[in-house]
């Protein structure tokens, strides 16, 4: 029988060499006769092919142990630090076997990781979960639509009026601003006001928590001695803090209840993230630009940090706006060193634009405008929707003028030297499940006067990016922001951080099911970037495919349903506003005609540093500590960069061991029975796109020279 998981994570290195004698013998064996590190690679290979592969499985195991064998001793450049490193995993093991180990100390991880390889040789493999438990494991989250967990947050709610009421009465300077008291008024009155204007976003922001004691006041005083002592640190390190009370409003304090730790996690910064704040490295390379120099991705850009650019097809618009900002800091943010830096900060009255603002934008509309390749805008931040409607509608009508001008240059352009016109607009926000209240009415009519009139010049898909990490944050105020931007003939599609707490079994199918029934689609789960100062939320890249190969795979569809749903979204979207039905009505009767518990639109991709996203790898290696060195090819459905020829293999670390994962989920509460197959998963390949992510055809012969590009 084999041994339990929890119990293998604990044993000591004498123990799991002995585990290695009893149920390896084979290999053990081996190690022992083998004189040298060399030696025992040759034995070992020579064993390797004299095993007769009887399975499917354990051809697989053979072929990762020769992968392992092939690159011990090797060199390899890792893409995300720029470091080289020796692979010396199969030594190590030989070491540990023959009790030659000169590092007594190491961590087990490495030779935990290496027993579940060499034991599925003989044919010892965990079967996938049941369906029926990957269901009963998804039912343990609830939404924000849910009644118990809307009783815990009207309590919120109740408590943080009486604190914001104490915070209006002792700001310094009370007859200033919108949201203040007039002299005289009852504190019955100072209620119905606060109560009436937590409706409203902008007094979120002006009242947005951003002190560790202000937090642990809101929070109840429930914060530990140990999480006020870091965020002071993190405090006095000059880290950001920015939460609103509606947000804060989702966290349970007491005992009883939902579990909120994928909402914490967010709020609560890591031991590890404060230590390594303000040594933070870009993990996007193409993020650091230098001017007249081309960025990581070859891609040459205008002077200053507002345009990111990685493929061809699209770049990212970042204003010098509010859209900066944020309705909150993420502690996994991936711009953190944006942050870091000060490019991207809460100070609102500096982020205001400028009088040259206007100027800027007309030059950063002039390089979409003039690239022979950009089809795609994506406006994000910070967070697009954290500009005023205001600044919004010129920054949408800027994008309009730039792609009407686009689209009459190519008139004097001949069959095969016209330049690709805009086709997609996006804007990339967060607020939705930061702060909903966000999106008034007002909102909504810039979003149809400008898909209305964009439509008109041949712009087929208008997109809202946003993020929704878990299914709390579907509330009533959520539910209703979804409708109204639908009601706008704008598609929503949402973007999961895969963190520890929310790759918990059955979480993201969970999300899936509660964003679909309410009309948005799934886009991508993106692995957590892997430097050190996201340690703690990293989830293994194995967890990731284990999710996309047990769980995801009951919302797949075939073929003919996949290209009837897209029917259904790009219909809606192209209908003019007065005969537009209810997409989340819709997408409802979809699932239920094809007893879909959810829809599988999403790719899990880690995104490359300069490269772009990807989840086509295979395992090479450990380091001594037993995390994975994973060689990565790129996602070929798609046009890169032509500097991807030129980069050859691609090597990433990832920042923590299989065995230290499973710990922090057992800490967590979880069975990590439940999640004994991800030894299993040692190479992974990228999903094909939901076929409503694909650029439309042109109805013309576009050029293939690529501008603004330098190798």
């Amino acid at each position: 029988m084999l041994m339990k998981q929890k119990k293998m994570l604990l044993l000591t290195l004498s123990q799991l060499r002995q585990t290695y004698f009893q149920e390896l013998p084979e290999i053990t064996a081996i190690a022992l006769a083998s004189p040298t590190n060399e030696d025992f690679k040759a034995d070992l290979s020579t064993y390797l092919d004299k095993f007769s592969a009887t399975d499917e499985k354990t051809e697989e195991a053979r072929e990762q142990i020769r992968t392992l064998l092939h690159y011990d001793g090797q060199e390899i450049h890792e893409l995300s630090t720029g470091q080289k490193l020796l692979v010396k995993t199969i030594s190590l093991l030989h070491q540990f076997l023959s009790g030659t180990l000169e590092n007594t100390e190491m961590p087990t991880d490495l030779f935990i990781e290496l027993f579940q390889v060499f034991r599925r040789l003989k044919g010892a493999t965990t079967p996938p979960l049941s369906h029926q438990r990957i269901k009963s494991l998804s039912e343990r989250w609830p939404d924000g639509l849910n009644k118990e967990v809307k009783e815990i947050r009207a309590e919120n709610k109740e408590r943080m009026i009486h604190l914001l009421i104490q915070k209006i009465e002792n700001r310094k300077s009370k007859s200033s601003g919108r949201f203040r008291f007039e002299e005289g008024i009852s504190y019955e009155e100072k209620y119905r006001l606060v109560n009436e204007w937590w409706n409203e976003s902008r007094f979120h922001l002006s009242m947005a928590v951003k002190s560790p004691t202000e937090l642990n006041r809101f929070l109840g005083n429930t914060l530990s001695t140990e999480t006020m002592y870091l965020l002071h640190q993190a405090r006095k390190k000059g880290m950001p803090f920015f939460a609103t009370p509606y947000y804060l409003s989702l966290l349970n304090i007491s005992k009883e209840g939902y579990d909120d730790e994928t909402i914490r996690s967010y709020i609560l910064y890591s031991p590890r993230l404060v230590e390594t704040y303000g040594h933070i490295h870009a993990w996007e390379k193409e993020d650091v630009v230098e001017a007249g120099k081309p960025n990581a991705a070859g891609w040459l850009l205008p002077e200053g940090h507002n345009i990111h650019r990685r493929y061809p097809e699209v770049a990212i618009l970042i204003p010098d706006t509010m859209g900066r900002a944020c309705g909150g800091l993420c502690a996994s943010c991936q711009r953190m060193y944006d942050f870091q830096s000060e490019r991207l900060n809460f100070e609102f009255d500096t982020l205001r634009p400028k009088e040259t603002w206007d100027h800027k934008l007309r030059r950063l509309m002039t390089y979409f405008e003039e690239d022979t390749q950009l089809r795609d805008i994506l406006i994000t931040g910070g967070d697009a929707l954290m500009s005023q409607n205001k600044t919004l509608r010129n920054l949408l009508n800027a994008v309009y003028r730039m792609a009407v001008r686009k689209q009459k240059a190519n008139l004097q352009r001949p069959e095969g030297e016209k330049f690709a016109e805009i086709q997609r607009v996006r804007l990339g926000s967060r607020l939705l499940a930061y702060l909903p209240m966000r999106i008034n009415d007002e909102l909504v009519e810039i979003l149809k006067e400008f898909k209305e009139k964009a439509s008109a010049i041949g712009v087929r898909q208008f997109i809202i990016q946003t993020h929704f990490q878990t299914p709390l944050e579907i509330t009533p105020e959520a539910e209703e922001a979804i409708r109204k931007i639908l009601s706008a003939g704008w598609i929503i599609t949402n973007q999961l951080v895969y963190t520890v707490s929310a790759s918990r079994r059955g979480h993201t199918a969970r999300l899936r099911e509660a964003l679909n029934k309410l009309g948005v689609m799934c886009y991508y789960t993106f692995s957590v970037k892997g430097f050190n100062e996201n340690y703690t939320v990293f989830t293994p890249n194995s967890r990731s495919i284990q999710e996309q190969q047990e769980e995801k795979k009951y919302g797949r569809m075939t073929t003919e349903q996949a290209e009837e749903l897209c029917h259904l979204l790009s219909e809606n979207q192209d209908e003019p506003n007065s005969k537009r039905s209810d997409v989340a009505t819709r997408v409802k009767q979809f699932m239920k005609k094809h007893r879909l518990p959810f829809l599988a639109t999403d790719r899990n991709v880690l995104n490359l540093p300069a490269i772009g996203k990807s989840m086509t790898f295979r395992l090479i290696g450990l380091t001594p500590e037993g995390k994975r060195i994973l060689r990565f090819d790129h996602d070929r459905t798609r046009r890169h960069s032509p500097i991807i020829d030129r980069m050859g293999k691609i090597y990433i670390v990832e920042n923590k061991s299989l065995a230290a994962y499973l710990r922090q989920l057992s800490k967590m509460g979880e069975d990590i029975e439940d999640y004994a197959s991800i030894w299993n998963y040692t190479k992974g390949e990228t999903e094909p796109r939901f076929h409503l992510y694909e650029y439309p055809d042109f109805p013309f012969q576009s050029t293939e020279r690529m501008s603004n590009l330098v190798l």
